[in-house]
């Protein structure tokens, strides 16, 4: 607790010193507001694009690896199981042949596709299971074109099977290919006969495991005849990917690094001036004293909170003028990341001075000319 209250009692101090020099303390934050804006509005332009560009990439299915089969290739669900031992797959689903049905209250209504499901991870598209695997599940899309707006009814088949519309599902931008997607989610028990399928879909947990996973799955897919399988993979968007992230992702460091660098060189020579003016206060408080450790420490304190108020002013106007401006937003945890880089290189550029401070001797600091 002694420590807390020292600490306290250094950083209200600092506080206190930087209100009576309103001159110098209105320097340093606007330096620091202005390292801050200057980062945000080139380097945090760059991210948000950066951010838009991979946003634009990744909702054409980045990370999808499609596998379609025609009839009589053997692709069946036992696949998801041996698919559950490969690393490296966010997700897995597989679906049935596509059968015809209409709403059942509309027998010459626009027909549309109804696919059975399996996999566990279903249940991540729908957020619960059906209770019976005559339950079906239908997009906005496929609710639409069946002209059942309240997601309730049932459709049919012209070969008599028929399902109940239990729900909604929200359809990823890797299953947009299904569209008009109605889905039978299947709770296949232990021991029962897999179920041939005609489409598999495999979505890697990074772009750069689009390959690896790729080179996996056709591995495990244990079909009758390859030569009806086909997969397709978003191996050249992943390394679009990569490409881009690397390109901007380094320009916007280096541009980082410069800015950062220039302001804390620029710090460091108002500090010193600004401790050097200063230097009869310092050997006045080494002379009644105080040691070398607390003459750093409140000059640090009273930079700590000039930084702090000038990262927030300068995040705040840089956010404003981006917003202004209709270029996109870099994420919350950039503007935390610069902040917090501009209050640690305020620290950093007033580190030598405050160590010039605190080592001068308080005897010829006091001396009378």
């Amino acid at each position: 607790m002694s420590a807390l209250r020292r600490m306290l009692a250094i950083l209200r101090e600092g506080t206190a010193t930087a209100r009576s020099q309103p001159v110098a303390s209105v320097v340093t934050i606007i330096m620091i507001a202005g390292m801050c804006a200057t980062v945000l509005l080139t380097t945090g332009r760059t991210v948000g694009a950066e951010q838009a560009v991979l946003g634009t990439i990744d909702s054409t299915g980045t990370r999808a690896v499609v596998v379609r089969a025609e009839s009589g290739a053997g692709l069946n669900s036992s696949v998801l199981e041996r698919l559950a031992n490969v690393d490296g797959i966010a997700w897995a689903g597989a679906f049935g042949g596509a059968l015809d049905v209409r709403n059942a209250a509309i027998l010459d209504g626009p027909p549309v596709p109804v696919r059975l499901a399996y996999g566990d991870d279903i249940q991540a598209l729908t957020g619960a299971l059906p209770l019976s695997d005559v339950s079906a599940l239908a997009s906005e899309l496929a609710l639409e074109q069946l002209g059942m707006p309240d997601e309730t009814g049932g459709v049919v088949s012209s070969s008599g099977a028929d399902y109940a519309i239990a729900g909604r599902i929200t359809v990823p931008d890797y299953l947009a290919f299904l569209e008009p997607l109605v889905v039978v989610p299947q709770q296949q028990e232990s021991g029962a006969a897999p179920a041939d399928v005609s489409v598999l879909v495999v979505i890697a947990e990074r772009p750069d495991l689009v390959a690896p996973i790729a080179a996996a799955v056709r591995s495990v897919l244990a079909v009758d005849d390859p030569s009806k399988v086909t997969i397709a993979t978003s191996e050249s968007l992943a390394e679009l990917r990569l490409l881009v992230q690397g390109q901007l992702g380094s320009f916007g460091r280096n541009l980082v690094l410069v800015v950062f660098a220039l302001t804390a060189v620029l710090a460091a020579a108002i500090l010193y001036g600004l401790v050097m003016l200063r230097r009869k206060d310092f050997g006045r408080r080494r002379a009644l004293g105080a040691s070398q450790g607390l003459i750093v420490g409140l000059l640090l304190a009273q930079v700590a909170v000039l930084s702090s108020i000038g990262a927030t002013i300068g995040s705040v106007a840089a956010a404003l003028g981006l917003q202004l401006s209709g270029d996109p937003l870099p994420g919350l945890n950039f503007f935390l990341a610069v902040a917090i880089l501009a209050i640690v290189t305020g620290l950093i550029a007033a580190l030598i001075p405050a160590l010039a401070a605190a080592r001068r001797d308080p005897l010829k600091e006091l001396r009378v000319p």
